[in-house]
């Protein structure tokens, strides 16, 4: 059965242990949480760096038996020092985190892929591994283009994340998927989306930060998709819905998002 998780941007407005009831009252298995914030005008929860709301996630976990997917949000910059990120990588140490995302947003590619590595080198004894997201938007705007740059490490445990709204709008191609090693593929960041190319990037942020669709309820061929991934591939949603969320709150953006997930992966034989 293939697990899945709740991504924090579907329900960004709500704290850590309230997420963590939410998605085991709606039968989730896992969470990720936004440690970092992405932008200036929305949330991220630095437990890292607040002891008793560290405290009061775990709790959260332990009552409900919710586990935690992954943590985010890295921005892999020029500027950027492993070194720094210690007190995150303790942090998802101690609510049990697989993963880390980190996103691309650096111009030279190859201190890119040194600074992915050396990332992974310094989670990996927290229990953690590294896995890079594309996005049309950036420098490493594609699967390929990320392909290329975690095969620069060296290291056969560093994660591609696909995410299947960006896939979509980026110029990746199905057989872009056939022959990636399961070993690059720790998870998948499952959505929807209308497809109508080309797209600004307006477009393409907004509809990525603020206005998805459940599984199942575009026009993206996920399908498509998951059949050219490994079937033991866990999924998690990430599908913020302002509009709904505006409208009947967080908990109908999580169980929306959860139905369409459970009717995809049933009738691709993966439930």
């Amino acid at each position: 059965m293939t697990p899945i998780s709740l991504a924090h941007l579907t329900v960004l407005d709500l704290p850590p242990p309230r997420m963590i009831r939410l998605a085991a009252e709606l039968g989730y298995d896992r969470v990720g949480l936004r440690l970092i914030r992405v932008t200036d005008t929305t949330p991220g929860y630095a437990l890292h760096a607040d002891p008793a709301a560290l405290r009061d996630t775990r709790a959260a976990l332990d009552a409900t038996g919710i586990t935690v997917n992954d943590i985010e949000f890295v921005r892999l910059t020029p500027e950027f020092r492993p070194e720094a990120l210690l007190p995150f990588l303790d942090a998802g140490a101690a609510l049990g985190a697989r993963h880390v995302i980190c996103a691309p947003y650096d111009p030279d590619l190859a201190r890119l892929s040194d600074n992915l590595a050396a990332l992974h080198r310094l989670a990996h004894p927290f229990g953690l591994t590294c896995a890079l997201e594309f996005f049309p938007w950036t420098n490493v705007p594609g699967l390929s283009a990320a392909r290329a740059v975690v095969e620069r490490t060296g290291i056969a445990d560093v994660g591609i994340l696909i995410d299947t709204l960006h896939f979509d709008r980026s110029a990746s191609a199905l057989a872009d998927l056939e022959g990636l090693p399961p070993a690059r593929l720790p998870f998948l960041h499952l959505c929807d989306a209308a497809v109508h190319p080309p797209y600004s990037t307006e477009e393409l942020l907004h509809t990525g930060r603020a206005e998805r669709l459940p599984p199942g309820s575009g026009q993206i061929d996920l399908p498509a998709i998951l059949s050219r991934l490994p079937p033991q591939v866990p999924v998690a949603l990430e599908v913020p819905m302002s509009a709904l969320q505006a409208e009947k709150g967080s908990r109908a953006v999580a169980a929306r998002a959860l139905d369409g997930a459970r009717r995809l992966l049933r009738a691709a034989g993966r439930a």
